[in-house]
């Protein structure tokens, strides 16, 4: 019954209803994005993700604000970790996260007076490079990213994330206290139109400070090229939502009497809990609409695994190496995996996974920029070979039971002679050479005769 309901919507929203410039064509295009989120959490991977990222929270919280309390020690602003940790708690309500912090930041002092000594610290160290980079691969997984960074990169990301996003706080906090209480400032407090102001930006700074580390994250965490209208977009709807759910919580807290009847003294762990798996729900959900809204592409499709047929992975594979091999040629602009998927109409992830079947296979060569170069002279490359790569990829490690059967085997060695025949000795500089329409529009190539 799910999947009639699904199919029935999908029809609806991504056929002829969304096509056209009319208002209402125009409004269930806007309202796509917000379906396709809430088809994708309906189906659960990223609600386990989020469950996932609730465990290691636990085991990073701690290190976490032991290393911004470090960094921050050193610029002489260490009481604004305990303003961050109340932030992030607050959704409990004031009590509880007054009491939250407290336990916390007793934690955090202790490391930082050197009980742990070395061992234990480079554990601490150890669990929050686990964590980043379980929230890398978490983004990497909804941003469809099949290659994670290495090693050196990863690292300088870790460290980039560890030690600026501390240092970014500190001047953010610092330069709202300064403002406030700079002498001008408190001159003109007394003006009406400004102390509200004031008092509004005080209660929206929080959510400001979430915007902004969220919107850092989207733009930082993946392993891909994240444009900063569609990194913002999500950050802004993450930090409403943010903002919405921990004051339903809040309520929900306050005015719960069967959690605390139900839980006792567990009451508070419960509900630090449940919050913080909402707060990484609301993460990931802001990832997948950035995402989205930089590939519009991915709509339909979703979270579900590509599919093409035998005869549209040949054909990709060729064009792949065609558009590749006519910018060799022609000293035209280089190609990327995200400019040849918009030229084709398909979703970055085919095309990935081909271009990564052609870079193993020899065939292509990935720059550091992400520029697609043939791997080797454009006449050595041919056509038949682009074809193996295309008819051989196999996913898994099961290779299926060799069993003779002599019609099936005669039908398909003179299927491979016909093709192998028709391919002769055609080369991709061959087909590179051939005049061509312009690369405005994907179409079905044809091999020279």
């Amino acid at each position: 019954m799910w999947a009639r309901i699904w199919t029935s919507l999908d029809g609806w929203f991504f056929g002829a209803a969304s096509s056209g410039t009319s208002v209402s064509a125009r409004l269930i295009r806007c309202l796509s994005y917000l379906y396709a989120v809430v088809r994708d959490l309906m189906r659960g991977e990223i609600n386990f993700r989020a469950m996932g990222l609730v465990y290691t929270t636990l085991l990073t919280l701690i290190p976490l604000a032991a290393f911004s309390f470090a960094i921050l020690k050193l610029f002489g602003a260490s009481g604004d970790v305990e303003l961050v940790v109340y932030q992030f708690f607050s959704a409990l309500g004031p009590a509880n996260a007054a009491k939250l912090t407290s336990h916390v930041m007793q934690v955090v002092n202790r490391i930082g007076g050197g009980v742990l000594g070395t061992v234990g610290l480079a554990l601490l160290a150890w669990t929050l490079v686990t964590m980043i980079k379980k929230v890398e691969d978490s983004f990497n997984f909804l941003w469809r990213v099949q290659q994670p960074r290495s090693l050196a990169r990863r690292v300088i990301h870790y460290l980039t994330l560890v030690v600026a996003g501390p240092v970014i706080l500190v001047l953010f906090i610092g330069v709202s206290r300064r403002a406030i209480d700079s002498a001008p400032f408190r001159d003109m407090r007394h003006l009406p139109l400004l102390d509200m102001l004031t008092a509004a930006g005080v209660k929206l700074a929080p959510y400001a400070m979430v915007i902004v580390f969220f919107a850092g994250l989207y733009l930082l965490l993946p392993n891909t090229r994240v444009r900063w209208r569609p990194a913002l977009i999500g950050a802004v709807v993450a930090g409403i939502l943010w903002a919405a759910v921990g004051k339903m919580f809040t309520a929900f807290v306050e005015h719960s009497t069967r959690l605390a009847i139900v839980y006792a003294s567990f009451a508070l762990v419960v509900a630090a809990l449940l919050w913080t798996y909402l707060g990484w729900l609301i993460l990931l959900v802001g990832t997948l609409l950035s995402f989205y809204v930089q590939n519009p592409l991915y709509l339909r499709v979703g979270l579900q695994p590509l599919r093409l047929s035998g005869v549209e992975v040949e054909q990709l594979a060729l064009r792949v190496m065609y558009f590749v091999g006519r910018a060799y040629l022609t000293g035209g602009r280089r190609w990327s995996v995200d400019r040849l998927a918009a030229e084709l109409g398909l979703p970055g992830i085919a095309v990935s996974e081909m271009v990564l079947a052609l870079e193993h296979a020899g065939l292509l060569a990935v720059s550091e920029g992400d520029d697609l170069l043939p791997a080797r002279d454009l006449g050595h490359i041919t056509l038949a070979e682009i074809l193996d790569v295309a008819r051989n990829r196999r996913g898994g490690l099961f290779t299926p039971r060799a069993v003779p059967i002599p019609g099936v085997d005669r039908l398909l060695a003179a299927i491979e002679d016909a093709r192998r025949t028709r391919c002769g000795d055609l080369t991709l500089r061959e087909l590179a050479e051939e005049p061509g329409e312009s690369l405005s529009s994907s179409r079905v190539l044809t091999l020279p005769r």
